[in-house]
């Protein structure tokens, strides 16, 4: 597990674009674009983690009234495993109660047990299914949703 100590939290900037759209590269099938993850810096609560002035996590974070959704959350693969997305989800929930939101909300893929479990971890409830949500080298595949009730 990798310590608090040795990760920094911070807001995404344009800079740092290129590395969060590499991660998302390597992780996603069908990746946000940098136009994509730009125009979120602009309306949503955007994060990095960075460990050894590295980025090697990223989280993106849409606020409306009082809910909270999470759109996007990802770690450099030669980094997971390490608590690197639990210590952006833990974040992520403390900036949904400093912004009062009542809920927290995000889709999975079903097929992704390990994220699925951080999520249950951490409070999360399944809440339905998103029939072929996901674009998939098979097609199209299910999304989990998932719901963490914060007031």
């Amino acid at each position: 597990m990798v310590s608090s100590q040795s990760i920094v939290l911070r807001p995404m900037t344009r800079p740092d674009l290129a590395a969060v759209c590499a991660i998302e590269q390597q992780v996603q099938y069908a990746p946000w674009t940098e136009t994509l993850f730009a125009d979120g810096l602009e309306r949503h609560l955007c994060l990095v983690a960075e460990k050894a002035q590295q980025i090697v996590g990223f989280a993106v974070v849409q606020f409306v009234v009082d809910e909270a959704s999470l759109l996007t959350i990802a770690v450099n693969p030669s980094q997971q495993k390490q608590g690197i997305g639990r210590l952006l989800l833990d974040e992520v929930m403390a900036q949904a109660i400093a912004k009062q939101a009542t809920t927290l909300f995000l889709e999975v893929r079903a097929s992704n047990r390990r994220a699925i479990k951080m999520y249950q971890m951490a409070g999360f409830n399944e809440m339905g299914l998103r029939k072929n949500y996901y674009p998939s080298a098979n097609g199209k595949e299910d999304a989990l949703m998932m719901a963490l009730m914060i007031f």
